[in-house]
């Protein structure tokens, strides 16, 4: 698990073609639901199979949380070789994110 979010976030084109499991992770550093979540994303992570997990530091302007339509933070998408397959806003619990996490893996 990645501890800071990456300014210099990947185009949504590069973002669509990942292969596999990716969580994309939507955010600040300075939000408090963000640092809040930190733990129960930690805990769902750990006991989830390996994937690869993107923080994405969000705002006003961002082009790539604009494109998956982001209104709150934390948002934490799950996308399975680059299509949405769960969503969670502001989670309140671990297992709320491996539930979204479980989707990715289902087939």
């Amino acid at each position: 698990m990645s501890d800071s979010y990456q300014a210099n976030a990947p185009t949504r084109a590069e973002v669509d073609a990942l292969p596999g499991v990716t969580l994309l992770e939507f955010g600040t550093a300075w939000c408090g639901y963000c640092q809040a979540a930190q733990p129960l994303i930690a805990e769902a992570l750990a006991n989830c199979a390996p994937l690869r997990h993107l923080k994405i530091e969000d705002g006003k302007g961002r082009p790539l949380g604009r494109s998956f339509r982001v209104t709150l933070w934390p948002t934490l998408i799950v996308l399975r070789d680059g299509q949405e397959q769960a969503r969670v806003v502001r989670p309140g619990s671990s297992a709320q994110i491996a539930t979204a996490l479980a989707k990715a893996f289902a087939e």
